[in-house]
């Protein structure tokens, strides 16, 4: 008699937690528009139905994937040069990433001792204000080089500010912010997991990495402040090795509008309220000097922006698309879209690095690879960790940033990317990148075993779908 009584309760319990759990996560879909990948969606649904006491608390915490709302109104653009942008320039417009800037004195770092020349150049010039955003911030060489140079020039009386990732920090070593703090410097943590006011939001990292100077100097990529994105560690005990990566610093009117884009991230870091963009304003000449725009993608864009650029390039480019990434995890559509270039004779060319730093990531890459080999595009493994991202279409357009081509860059992280839309920049990087594809080796895909793919399924499935 107790017995049913109490299964009958547990019943009613579990009944009631799941109606509650599918209840929170078909509304929390509907209004705020948190479009998923399928799996991602039935992979919530089922865990809501089976265990919906693991599942909701887990669903409250990391289930949330976009802030900003979808519901946006376009207006026409006129344009007042007679030369017509580009496909992918009217799409960047539409998705309400604003105007193309003009630059100047573009310098593609060729290795980690340039990259980190010119990151303490751009610190030590500095006059009035310096703004910097990074993933992590090592407790080793490079680190603490950096940080020294930041008390010196607040002791000299600059203006800085330092946005750091609430989990990244606890990732290259958890800097010393107290004495940062004491020195007069600006921390903020990104979503700091333990204290963070933002609830359903602790999934969603900061992983964009910039310096604006003055608001007329950008310093941007790939790399983190850490020893092996600049020129590895070999004197600590950690005996870090040098990463490749991708890094460029530039001057003008696109280094303003990073410097608004820090701005927004700041104030959404500091009080978790949305900061109001600045409106959409055409460009005086939009075709004077060269151009490029900034691409923020993530959680505070209404649309997927980099990866809409990306899929929508894949299906207009004409005679190439060449990228170089650390992590190679696409959703079917991405993967789609590259493998229908290879077929119908695009050159398809990826780079990326025999080993990369992440497993999970190695083990869930390969279906992919081997589809498109098989549709007729090139894999090129470099026997060194690379952790540059680019990827360029046609001679046209570059993407140059912080996004890795896996799903949790371009559904869940709050990223950087650059498009430029000059030919002779675009020339610049696809240089940088054909460097490493002549010291890469082709990709042999080797037919998988029915346990090799049950495993290469589960990892998708769990590590890259939240």
């Amino acid at each position: 008699m107790l017995h049913d009584i109490f299964t009958r309760q547990w019943i009613t319990l579990h009944s009631a937690l799941v109606l509650l759990g599918l209840g929170i996560y078909i509304t929390g879909s509907h209004t705020l528009k948190q479009r998923r990948h399928p799996s991602a969606a039935i992979a919530w649904t089922i865990s809501l139905v089976l265990l919906p006491y693991i599942a909701l608390p887990l669903y409250l915490v990391f289930g949330r994937r976009k802030l900003a709302s979808t519901r946006r109104v376009l207006k026409p653009v006129t344009h007042t040069s007679p030369q017509p942008a580009t496909a992918q320039e009217h799409l960047a417009t539409a998705l309400g990433l604003g105007a193309a800037a003009t630059f100047e004195s573009l310098a593609i770092h060729q290795n980690g001792h340039e990259a980190r020349h010119s990151l303490q150049k751009l610190i030590a010039e500095a006059r009035h204000t310096l703004d910097i955003c990074t993933f992590i911030l090592g407790r080793d060489v490079l680190g603490d080089a950096i940080t020294a140079q930041l008390l010196q020039r607040t002791r000299q009386g600059l203006k800085i500010r330092l946005l750091l990732d609430g989990i990244g920090i606890y990732l290259g070593g958890h800097p010393n912010l107290k004495r940062l703090r004491a020195a007069g410097i600006q921390v903020t943590l990104f979503v700091p997991p333990f204290r963070s006011p933002l609830r359903g939001r602790t999934n969603l990292r900061n992983h964009r990495k910039m310096a604006v100077a003055d608001g007329i100097w950008l310093w941007c990529g790939g790399r983190n402040l850490a020893a092996e994105y600049f020129e590895g560690d070999t004197v600590s005990v950690l005996k870090k090795p040098v990463w490749i990566d991708l890094s460029f610093d530039l001057q003008g009117d696109l280094a303003r509008h990073a410097q608004q884009r820090f701005e927004q991230d700041w104030t959404f870091a500091t009080t978790g309220k949305a900061a109001i963009a600045p409106p959409w304003v055409a460009p005086d000449s939009p075709t004077a000097g060269q151009r490029a725009r900034l691409v923020p993608s993530g959680p505070d864009q209404a649309d997927d922006t980099f990866y809409t650029l990306l899929v929508s390039g894949c299906f207009t480019a004409q005679t190439r698309i060449l990228a170089v990434t650390p992590y190679f995890v696409p959703d079917q559509s991405l993967l789609m879209a590259l493998t229908l270039a290879a077929r119908r004779g695009v050159a398809v060319n990826l780079v990326l690095p025999r080993q990369s730093n992440h497993r999970l990531a190695d083990i869930a890459r390969h279906a992919a690879l081997r589809e498109l080999v098989t549709a007729g595009a090139h894999i090129w493994l470099l026997p060194t960790m690379v952790h540059a991202k680019a990827v360029l279409i046609d001679h046209d357009l570059a993407l140059v940033g912080s996004a890795n081509l896996d799903e949790r860059s371009l559904f869940l992280n709050y990223e950087l990317m650059v498009a430029f839309y000059d030919r002779p920049v675009v020339q610049q990087f696809a240089d940088w990148i054909g460097q490493l594809q002549s010291r890469a080796l082709p990709y042999q895909p080797k037919p998988p075993s029915l346990r090799r793919e049950l495993v290469e399924g589960l990892v998708r499935w769990v590590a890259f779908q939240l």
